[in-house]
């Protein structure tokens, strides 16, 4: 350890995590599983740590990040002149001192206003409060490009208002052990909150009741992929006849819309059932559901005894991890979230140097070619829906490493002696700053993603994709490495992006951005044919036994995960053949081999049980070992490669093998 600022001590710099052959198993055959001999030496040498649910290369980055920020914090941190306000945040979240001092009395005035709760119109009014400071109870309300008109900002209702992680949780038979266990968890935090025993208890069924209401309610997963069937631009005067007691006028007055004629609601008849409920359930068991809904929110920023019995549920109990993260990790992660381009400026300053960006732009660039040739030679799309696909990949822009500009968050006041207000106060102005842009143009160059993130995106509405700062990096982006190396990491990582303009979702968006349907019927069928067979695919891998991923619910990312490679290693192909790339071998591997090895290299990762069920039931993602070999499976490029003979696991069949883009 180094020594910091005011004697503290900070940790050294971490080591750079880099492609290795060392993480190979070559016990292992790669025509039956490739993931196993790319990744399994690394998989056996890296168990999941104690105060992780999975450990992945993505982890391995973002903890060699979280180092960089701790130390960028701690010297923030012990600035006696001038204290910046991302030091006096980390300052404030590690003061326990002051946590165990006022324990749930931050919490004073909400619960007050809940059990003051008399009628459903006092019920509103105190929703709309709490979504002012950030808690999504019984459903959310954002502003987000309208998806019909993306030039300006609309104000989107969404359904939401549940604890645990998805609706199965409460509807499934094989999670009623764990309803079981969250009933108790519930009781318990409202013992600790001050409740006697029995009426915890009672409270805990009110909840549970509530939220399984609204589990019943909410659309599958798999349903809130489809942005067309997630649209209904309502009028407000519609909607204030048709959910009386959600009483929307009134609501959107407490929340300072003044503006809005119409609202853009993803599930209606969600918000139907939500007027049913309100009429049905006893404003008793609303006022615990606020209450709980509250506590829960609130409990990782009040005392031990109450951070702590979150922790046993949601993390232990839930995801399977052992032991609670260190403290400091944890203060970076949340002032990462909550003042993160401050916060990034400084990492931006010290660990993003401007030849990153250069080379990410020829990278970019091979990708593009590589891209529109494959659009205009398509050869199942017709004339008419390939002139709109390049028509749309002529407006694609690229982002990448951070904002031109910074924000500086004057908004928000930072107390050294309060980091349950720090956190509140943080919320309540990004929530204030997002709604006064309702009806405004949009802003092209604002980020949603902090410049530390490790991970990319694509915007559809925008028609951008973005790679921040913290993934231009090993074992991602590596300059020292072959371009093998780097076009099986980082450059799969843009084609992804890329594709996901023209994925199961993204397709359809137009050049503009907006939600317009711009296929032939005979080219969207054709699409759907072949993104079917990947689907179909995904569907029959069993990650745990008895449990198997859903196709259609990763179907994006599984499409985009085929793009990246096939674009990739094309342009790879292209540099080989032009003498741009040495052909010759390093460890014994081609540069074939080597890219396909680089791309095993980037999914490699260990889950707890827990945690990969999770992840089935709720993200988009299939997990890393499919990620590659559901792949791989799919590309003669790789079956020449590592001389994939004809019936082996690792070579998809004529009739099964999927190929779009």
């Amino acid at each position: 350890m180094a020594r910091g600022t005011a004697g503290r001590s900070t940790p050294a710099t971490p080591r750079t995590l880099r492609f290795s052959t060392d993480h190979l198993d070559r016990r292992a055959d790669p025509a039956e599983d490739f993931y196993r001999f790319a990744t399994g030496g690394w998989l056996d040498a890296n168990p999941v740590p104690a105060d992780k649910t999975r450990w992945s290369g993505f982890d391995e980055l973002r903890e060699r990040n979280l180092q960089l920020l701790r130390a960028i914090l701690e010297r923030e941190r012990g600035r006696v002149r001038a204290p910046s306000k991302v030091g006096t945040f980390y300052a404030a979240v590690l003061d326990q001192r002051e946590r165990e001092r006022r324990g749930t009395g931050p919490l004073a005035d909400e619960r007050a206003a809940i059990a003051g709760i008399t009628n459903v119109e006092e019920l509103v009014r105190v929703v709309a409060r709490l979504h002012g400071q950030g808690l999504p109870v019984l459903f959310a309300a954002f502003t987000a490009p309208d998806e019909r008109d993306s030039r300006h900002y609309a104000l989107y209702l969404w359904q939401d208002g549940l604890a645990l992680p998805d609706r199965d949780y409460y509807l499934r038979p094989e999670f009623a052990a764990l309803r079981t266990a969250y009933r108790r968890h519930i009781a318990r935090l409202f013992v600790l909150a001050g409740e006697s025993a029995p009426h915890a208890r009672r409270l805990a069924r009110d909840v549970l009741a509530v939220e399984t209401a609204i589990a019943r309610a909410s659309r599958r997963r798999v349903d809130l992929r489809d942005p067309l069937a997630n649209y209904h631009k309502l009028a407000v005067a519609t909607l204030r006849r048709r959910h009386p007691r959600l009483q929307w006028e009134e609501y959107l007055r407490l929340r300072g819309v003044r503006r809005a004629k119409t609202l853009v609601v993803g599930q209606p008849e969600f918000f139907d059932a939500l007027q049913r409920l309100l009429g049905r359930l006893p404003l008793s068991a609303w006022r615990a559901y606020l209450d709980w809904q509250l506590l829960h929110d609130s409990a990782p920023h009040l005392n031990a005894r109450l951070d702590r019995t979150d922790f046993e549920f949601f993390h232990r109990h839930l995801l399977g991890q052992r032991q609670p993260e260190p403290p400091w990790r944890r203060a970076a992660n949340l002032i990462d979230g909550l003042l993160g381009e401050a916060l990034g400026a400084l990492y931006v300053r010290r660990h993003f140097p401007p030849r990153s960006r250069a080379r990410m732009m020829e990278l970019v660039r091979d990708l593009e070619a590589v891209f529109r040739e494959r659009l205009r030679r398509l050869p199942w799309m017709t004339p008419a829906t390939r002139r709109r696909a390049l028509a749309k990949f002529a407006r694609f822009e690229t982002r990448i490493g951070h904002p031109r500009r910074f924000r500086s968050y004057p908004e928000v006041r930072v107390e050294r002696a309060d980091h349950f207000g720090n956190v509140r106060r943080a919320r309540a102005a990004e929530i204030a700053r997002r709604l006064r842009r309702l009806g405004r143009r949009v802003d092209r160059g604002e980020w949603r993603m902090t410049p530390p993130t490790v991970n990319a995106h694509f915007v559809p509405t925008q028609n951008q994709i973005f790679f921040p700062a913290g993934i231009l990096q090993p074992p991602f982006f590596d300059p020292t490495a072959d371009d093998a190396v780097n076009y099986g990491g980082i450059a799969v990582v843009i084609g992804h992006e890329m594709t996901h303009g023209y994925d199961d979702q993204g397709r359809k968006f137009d050049a503009q951005g907006n939600l317009v349907d711009w296929w032939t019927a005979r080219d969207a069928q054709e699409f759907r044919r072949r993104a079917g067979r990947l689907i179909a695919q995904y569907d029959r891998f069993e990650p745990l036994p008895g449990v198997r991923l859903n196709g259609r619910l990763t179907a994006g990312e599984n499409i985009a995960d085929l793009g990246g490679v096939c674009l990739a290693f094309e342009a790879l192909a292209r540099r080989l053949a032009d003498g741009r790339t040495d052909v010759r071998a390093i460890d014994g591997f081609t540069p074939a081999q080597r890219f396909f090895l680089s791309y095993g290299q980037i999914w490699r990762g260990n889950a707890r049980p827990e945690e990969l069920r999770r992840r089935i039931a709720v993200d988009p993602h299939s997990p890393g070992r499919f990620r590659v070999n559901g792949i791989v499976a799919n590309l003669p490029e790789f079956w020449e490669a590592f001389r994939v003979p004809s019936g082996a696991p690792m070579r998809q069949e004529p009739s099964r093998r999927a190929e779009i883009w």
